[in-house]
């Protein structure tokens, strides 16, 4: 019988529940647990397998470029961070009242260390998310120009639940991508939450972006609901962390 409940378990796809079912009947034989009991803890397994391979699912679909977490941030070597008010950010509660944050620092000093980690915990925690290189982010909207694919891409990028925006610095862009960038910005505005890092100031995206007007009224939309994090510290930049 345990045979042929695994074939069909594997039939109708429930995985979760054909990879426990040796070991749940085997504790129900010996522990006389009631028929209810036994579908319970199937059905939970089945559950637990889902879970876990959506969690996988959102973690690769994400792109993140390292494995840290806010756990291996190293905060005693950065005072220019103050831990408790990270995990306090940790609880996501930013996400649920699409708030922003923008980090500003020096390179080296753990903007994108603590931004991937902040999305690492968002996606275990159920949310959508995607790392994006500033730089690759705007090379990327610029090529949709050219396949008129750009409604597209900017409905896609908009739907994340948190999107995050590494090294946006000392960039070369077009007009083009820097018109495709505050259409992005301005689709989530008030509807998911960004985080940015940045080596600059938001004084110098004047300067980055060339035109004042959209700059103005990109970081009107920006700052509206945003926290902002200054680092002011020393370089954490050796083989094993990232900026």
């Amino acid at each position: 019988m345990e045979t042929k409940l695994l074939d069909l378990l594997h039939k109708l796809r429930l995985a979760g529940m054909a990879d426990t079912l040796v070991d749940t009947l085997a504790k129900a034989r010996k522990t006389g647990a009631p028929a209810e009991s036994v579908f319970h803890d199937l059905c939970q397994a089945e559950l637990a397998w889902r879970e876990e391979r959506s969690m996988d699912y959102r973690l690769k679909q994400a792109k993140l470029p390292w494995e840290w977490t806010l756990q291996s941030f190293p905060f005693k070597r950065q005072p220019g961070v103050d831990k408790s008010r990270i995990m306090s950010l940790a609880g996501l509660a930013f996400i649920q009242q699409t708030e922003n944050i923008v980090f500003i620092g020096d390179p080296g000093t753990g903007k994108t260390g603590l931004a991937t980690g902040l999305l690492r915990n968002a996606l275990v925690n159920g949310y959508r998310g995607r790392f994006y290189n500033a730089q690759d982010l705007m090379d990327e909207l610029y090529a949709s120009l050219a396949d008129r694919t750009t409604p597209q891409l900017l409905n896609r990028l908009c739907r994340y639940d948190l999107l995050v925006i590494d090294e946006l610095g000392y960039l070369t862009l077009k007009p083009e991508q820097a018109n495709a960038f505050f259409k992005l910005m301005e689709g989530r505005y008030g509807r998911r939450s960004t985080i940015i890092t940045t080596n600059l100031d938001y004084d110098q995206w004047y300067d980055l972006f060339q035109r004042k007007p959209l700059v103005a009224a990109l970081l009107d939309r920006l700052k509206h609901r945003c926290i902002t994090i200054k680092i002011a510290g020393p370089t954490l930049r050796n083989p094993v962390y990232p900026d």
